[in-house]
Order: C-alpha cells, then sequence, then structure tokens
C-alpha cells in the first residue's frame, strides 16, 4: 500500500505544473516537470558586501571616524615599546598603528613554517601576531599591515633574474639597496600571498609601499639588464611602460584582495601629484588613485625641495602641508572613484638638511601639519618617526 501511494504521488507531481508564490518585486515563477529547482534571484547593489563570500579573521574592528594612526616596526611590534605604543594611541585621539610585515630589506616580521619559500626571509620579530592584534582589537586600535613592495634586497639576492642587474651582478643603489622587477608577475604574485596573510591575521587593511622602480631609474634605464616580462611588446615610451606596470600591480592586489574584505593602500610619493607622472618610478597620481581604497602621500616637509614658492619647506611644515593638499584636493576631484586621502606626516628632524642645528619637530609642527590637512577637508593622517618616538601631548584633533 505505501509503495503504490508513493507511486501515485510521484506520477501527480510529474504531470500538474507547480505554480510558487509570488515574492516581493518579482513576478511569479512557474516549475514545470523539465525543472527540478528553481532559486529566486534579487539583484544585489555594489555597495553591498556579500560576506558569505568573504574572509573571516574572528575578530572585529570598526573603522574610526577618521583614522589617525603612527608607524610600528616589527621589533616595536615585538618588543617592550608596544605596550608603550599601545598606551600612547589609547590615552590620545589616535587610533591606529600601521605594522611593517614585510620591511624595506624584504624581511618579513613574523615566522612562517620551515618549509615556506618566505623562511629565509622571515626575522620573528613578532612571535605572535595574533596574540597582538587580539590586544590591539581589545583596545579598539585600527590595525594596518605595511608590506613593502619593490623594494627588496632578499628577493633579490635569491633571485637575481626577478631583479637588475649591471654587469652581471645585482644592482644596488648608493645605499646599497636592491629593488626587485615591477615588470615580473612572479613578484606580484610572491607579495600578495604575504599580503592575504596579513588578511587572514585579521588585518583590516593592506598598505603597500615602494611600490615603484628605483628612483632616478630613467638615468640608469641603459645600464641595466633585466626583464619587461609581459610588457616588452607593448608599443609606448619606457616611462609609460614603468607607469603601466606599476598601476597594472595595484590594480590586480586589489582584485587579488577583494576576497578579504579589506581596504587596500598605497603610499605614494607627494611630489607625484604635482607632475602628470614621475618619469623614473612609474608612479601616476590619478591613476594609482583610481585604484585603491586610500591613497597616503608622504608629504613631509623635509622631503621637498623648494617647492610651492617656499625656499626651505623643512623650517615651514603648516605652509608646506597648506599648498599640497590644495593640489591633492584638485586631483581627487576630478576623480570618479576618489579613495580617502590619508597623507603621511612628519615626527623627526632632518638634520641631513642644514650645516647647523636642524629645525625640531615637536608638538607645535605635528599639530601645524595636521591643522593644515584639516582646514582643507583632510581628516585622515598617519605619522611616521623610523625609531617610533613620537611627540608626547600632541594635540591630534587641533580643530576641535
Amino acid at each position: 500500500m505505501i509503495i503504490a501511494f508513493v507511486i501515485v504521488l510521484l506520477v501527480i507531481v510529474t504531470i500538474i505544473p507547480i505554480t510558487s508564490q509570488k515574492t516581493k518585486g518579482e513576478e511569479a515563477l512557474k516549475a514545470s516537470s523539465h525543472i527540478e529547482r528553481q532559486t529566486n534571484l534579487s539583484a544585489i547593489g555594489s555597495d553591498q558586501k556579500m560576506q558569505r563570500f568573504t574572509y573571516d579573521s574572528g575578530l572585529g574592528f570598526e573603522y574610526p571616524d577618521a583614522v589617525r594612526g603612527i608607524y610600528v616596526t616589527g621589533p616595536s611590534a615585538g618588543g617592550e615599546r608596544f605596550n608603550k605604543l599601545v598606551n600612547l594611541v589609547d590615552t590620545s585621539d589616535l587610533n591606529a598603528m600601521v605594522i611593517d610585515i614585510k620591511e624595506d630589506h624584504g624581511n618579513l616580521t613574523i615566522s612562517v613554517p620551515e618549509d615556506s619559500p618566505y623562511s629565509d626571509a622571515a626575522e620573528n620579530y613578532i612571535d605572535e601576531p595574533r596574540k597582538m592584534l587580539e590586544k590591539l582589537e581589545e583596545k579598539g586600535i585600527y590595525p594596518i599591515a605595511r608590506i613593502v613592495v619593490f623594494k627588496d634586497s632578499i628577493l633579490a639576492e635569491k633571485r637575481p633574474d626577478l631583479s637588475f642587474k649591471k654587469n652581471g651582478e645585482v644592482w644596488t643603489n648608493n645605499k646599497g639597496e636592491a629593488f626587485v622587477n615591477p615588470f615580473q608577475k612572479e613578484v606580484w604574485k610572491y607579495n600578495l600571498k604575504i599580503a592575504k596573510k596579513a588578511a587572514e591575521l585579521g588585518f583590516q587593511e593592506i598598505q603597500f609601499d615602494y611600490v615603484r622602480f628605483p628612483e632616478g631609474f630613467e638615468n640608469k634605464d641603459d645600464d641595466l639588464s633585466y626583464s619587461r616580462g609581459d610588457y616588452k611588446g607593448e608599443d609606448m615610451s619606457n616611462v609609460k611602460r614603468r607607469v603601466k606596470a606599476v598601476t597594472d600591480f595595484v590594480e590586480y592586489a586589489g582584485n587579488e584582495l577583494d576576497y578579504y574584505d579589506v581596504d587596500l593602500a598605497v603610499d605614494i610619493f607627494g611630489y607625484t601629484a604635482t607632475i602628470e607622472e614621475a618619469p623614473g618610478i612609474g608612479q601616476n597620481f590619478p591613476k594609482i588613485a583610481s585604484n585603491v581604497d586610500v591613497i597616503s602621500s608622504m608629504i613631509y616637509p623635509s622631503h621637498w625641495t623648494s617647492y610651492f614658492n617656499i625656499d626651505f619647506p623643512d623650517k615651514e611644515p603648516y605652509k608646506t602641508v597648506n599648498e599640497y593638499a590644495k593640489v591633492e584636493n584638485d586631483i581627487l576631484s576630478r576623480l570618479d572613484d576618489k579613495p580617502v586621502s590619508r597623507p603621511w606626516i612628519q615626527d623627526f628632524e632632518a638634520p641631513w638638511l642644514y650645516s647647523g642645528a636642524p629645525t625640531e619637530y615637536g608638538k607645535a609642527e605635528v599639530e601645524a601639519q595636521i591643522k593644515a590637512l584639516n582646514e582643507n577637508g583632510i581628516n585622515e593622517f598617519l605619522i611616521w618617526n623610523a625609531g617610533n618616538s613620537y611627540t608626547e601631548n600632541v594635540d591630534y584633533t587641533p580643530m576641535n
């Protein structure tokens, strides 16, 4: 009897068409015997996140009202200084840390398995990066992972074929630093694997630094041997070819990191905002800005020669930053999808610029730079001090 009942039921289902109920905003869908299932689909706006298709690190951070952060080296993040820096952020209007995950020589600051392709580069300054991030989560401090890309002495020495060579040897600049080749997509993938690891740890943003060719490359190009990779056949000038490679890398990075639901930031020379494109290093400000969530121009007054009709920018931090901000705002206003502006500002002295005592950078000078940004509608900033020794008692929201 039971078997007979099941057979009758199957016959009924097969013969009689099934009409679905209307769903909100949709036409009724009819299911015939030829279709096993029907799925009702609704459009998802481009601004909606499909969380089930993005990575969840298990940590919860909220984006601050405006990011106000400091730079933190690997040794600082993994050493005794870390607690002092956390306290500085926690007891002030600062709210973020940019932490080295891959630093200027190409070393990783976190541990990796011995069989990892990065094992030779790992210094293991930060023994327990997850524990560090959990502490930042507890304090509500927004974590940003800094990854130096194309300045990489470690990878250049290990893989000369990915670098630039002169007379058969890996080329280095006058500081003894080597670069790897932005034309080589293997280098792109090498750095993106590191970025993905940082995202998996729980960093909310990936900040790429040294996204460029070596400084003055236009004067070295003919003396160096290197592969142009997929760009060899491009019908364009060497300057345009370098710009395309750097811009393509940034676009590639954004696509690769999309699954991890992290923001993409790029550090860029401030002067690139004042010219069409940097001829040697391959940075084009609007093209890079169009492919990132955050653009961080390095606008330290000490890094400008006579500019903006200012004879000695390091002596005039407010005026220098104010003039730069006007230029950047004009460029970003012309972009359809402009990023957040979050410049790097200065909290250090520059004795190399002076024959005598340098201009001191303390409370007044740091606040002057922040005030200049704020007056131009730029509310986010990052503060650089290579030794992580930051001025105390600074008002980081001087306009409030």
